[in-house]
């Protein structure tokens, strides 16, 4: 068995249950820690990672690939919770494994016990007769694993309280979270740090019993009535640089204490902002699909100062660069200036962060140049017409854009497309088809198909979205008990009404899809790193040479107007605007030769605008792609 750092006993535990990221700590529990500690500076409060404790005892490659599928890592902690229920839950996990490389079916008995074990060797290091609450945090993929934890910890010490909270608990689940869960006392629907705070100072603090605890806008207790859903009553920080800087000690600790080959060099998980800016936003209802914000009122970042501050505290406190920004959408307000802070710190940081396709290219640019690898963007789908269902506030030329900017840079993309949205059509997968072919010289997207979360836009009006009803998914009732799989109302949906017809409908899209991550394979990583649709730009004429899956090279020379032109249109512009900074040659001649470079695929054409797709063989000196078209504009 892996060995982790003992940990003292403690009045408070806070755990982080399987099966989140084993590489980073939970920013839940370290920035919940940090907090209450500063709050109550006497009061033993202990930060229990289990997931990595988890990780370690099932093997980290297995542990990726079941935590990378939620009714995988949902399915384990079920057969534990249920013992009676393994054999058809193990059925269950060979089917959805099937398709898994890294897993087998006969791995299921193995991660079971391997995982129990890992749990059971970290409850066995902890006095829990001396904690008197426990707060368990769950998102998806940790949902069954918070309650089994829960469970087992209550067997212990049946006078501890579990405090359960997290985007898998709501406003809509609270209520029924305590009357299916007996192992659960308190919910905290929203953000922890005031309810938890609150918890301490009078349950565990003055010994106040739940039946009297004083009332608090989003703690729910079986003594306390159900809030209405409609108020949605938040307790939560109005100012985030008011928060201490999290602590991952005893993530670190154990870690360290592990065998030398199971030791790696950790991702450092931080906050710039809670909620969504663009959910809200001229009174936009945020993206119809979304239901990551239930948990928050309103937006809120961090200082531009206080984020860089935090990310040079606790690179330096940690000894490590990797830095996994967490915010739902990166702050718009601030974003350039928590990145320039960033690269003026001078350390070569490796990061990843969420942001719009409608980030600029000069602003993408400021982000790299300060650290930034990887990017999960909100493209979400190459059809302008189905970007308007999704209420995007996108369209798909921008999509294409930000693809194009990102393999310029050599900023890995992340990014999906989703499948199967409720009400979309022939007209939206033709579309996206057609898109998909100027898309290819980037890097592909992830097939992901449409989940209906709860509380989400699409859930709450199925109706506008073709829904004749929404519960929960089907598959709850594969892990859960009938009666909990009918009456408790999971963070999973789904829609009565569209699934076969949409299943139908994306397979061209699906196929396209799997046929795209073939070719960039095939193509991208030459020899010499070339993109598969560069261009060499020579003063007075530019050379565009694209790379095809045979071998050889289409290459085309733009000379004179055309290159200016071609230039210019790095960043998507208006055939109005082309033509007003071109005037020495007519509208209809600037149209017919945009016209055949995007018959070539060698551009994009939207609704009148037009994107050049070719990247620069040589990465762009500083100044960016602002800075070349403006100089193109100024030689003309």
């Amino acid at each position: 068995m892996t060995r982790h750092a003992p940990v003292r006993s403690a009045r408070v535990a806070l755990v982080a249950p399987p099966w989140s990221l084993y590489t980073r700590p939970s920013i839940q529990v370290g920035a919940l820690k940090a907090f209450v500690q500063s709050r109550f500076a006497d009061l033993p409060i202990a930060a229990h990672h289990v997931h990595l404790v988890v990780a370690a005892a099932v093997g980290y490659r297995r542990y990726h690939a079941v935590s990378e599928r939620t009714w995988l890592a949902e399915a384990v902690f079920a057969a534990l919770l249920y013992p009676e229920r393994k054999e058809a839950i193990a059925r269950f996990f060979a089917r959805q494994s099937a398709a898994v490389a890294s897993l087998r079916a006969a791995d299921f008995d193995e991660i079971l016990c391997r995982a129990a074990a890992g749990v059971e060797d970290w409850l066995a290091a902890v006095d829990w007769t001396r904690t008197r609450l426990v707060g368990l945090t769950s998102a998806l993929c940790q949902f069954t694993a918070a309650l089994y934890i829960a469970r087992r910890i209550k067997t212990l010490n049946p006078a501890t309280t579990a405090v359960i909270g997290g985007p898998a608990f709501s406003f809509e689940s609270s209520s029924a979270a305590l009357a299916f869960f007996p192992e659960i006392d308190v919910v905290v629907a929203g953000e922890g740090e005031l309810p938890l705070a609150h918890l301490l100072q009078h349950h565990v603090r003055e010994g106040c019993g739940l039946d009297q605890l004083p009332p608090l806008a989003a703690v729910q207790t079986r003594f306390t009535p159900p809030a209405e859903t409609a108020d949605r009553p938040f307790s939560q920080m109005e100012n985030l640089d008011h928060l201490p800087y999290p602590d991952f000690d005893e993530y670190a600790e154990t870690l360290s204490a592990f065998d030398p080959a199971q030791r790696f060099f950790f991702t450092l998980p931080v906050e710039l902002s809670r909620g969504c800016w663009w959910q809200g936003a001229r009174g936009a209802p945020g993206c119809a699909f979304c239901n990551l914000n239930q948990q928050w009122r309103g937006y809120r970042s961090k200082s531009a100062p206080r984020a860089v501050a935090e990310i040079d505290a606790l690179t330096r406190r940690y000894k490590t660069l990797n830095v996994a920004l967490m915010d739902n959408v990166l702050p718009r307000s601030s974003a350039a200036q928590v990145f320039r802070g960033l690269a003026e710190l001078g350390k070569d940081l490796n990061l990843f962060g969420e942001i719009r396709a409608t980030t600029a290219a000069a602003e993408l640019e400021r982000m790299h140049a300060a650290g930034l690898q990887r990017v999960q963007i909100g493209i979400e789908a190459l059809s302008t017409r189905l970007l308007r269902k999704m209420h995007k506030g996108t369209r798909a030329i921008q999509n294409l854009e930000i693809m194009k900017h990102c393999e310029r840079l050599g900023i890995t993309n992340l990014a999906n497309l989703i499948a199967h949205f409720p009400g979309s059509d022939e007209s939206d997968v033709r579309e996206t088809l057609h898109t998909l072919e100027f898309a290819l010289p980037f890097h592909p997207l992830t097939f992901v198909g449409f989940w209906l979360g709860l509380g989400s836009p699409v859930w709450r009006r199925p109706a506008d979205y073709g829904l004749r009803s929404v519960s929960s998914h089907p598959h709850w009732a594969r892990l859960f008990p009938a009666a909990i799989a009918r009456g408790f109302p999971f963070a999973l949906q789904t829609g009565r009404g569209e699934a076969l017809r949409q299943r139908r409908l994306w397979q061209p899209v699906r196929r396209a899809l799997r046929a795209w991550s073939k070719r960039y394979e095939r193509l991208h990583r030459g020899p010499f790193g070339e993109p598969i649709l560069g261009y060499r730009d020579g003063g007075d004429f530019l050379i565009v040479r694209e790379r095809r899956p045979e071998g050889e090279f289409a290459t085309h020379r733009l000379e004179g107007l055309s290159r200016k032109i071609y230039l210019f249109c790095e960043i998507h512009r208006p055939l109005t605007l082309i033509a007003q900074r071109f005037p020495q040659a007519a509208a209809d001649r600037i149209e017919g030769f945009l016209r055949q470079l995007t018959d070539q695929r060698l551009m994009f054409a939207e609704n009148g605008s037009y994107l050049s797709l070719a990247v620069p063989e040589r990465r762009p000196r500083p100044g960016g792609v602002d800075s070349a078209a403006e100089t193109a504009i100024r030689s003309c």
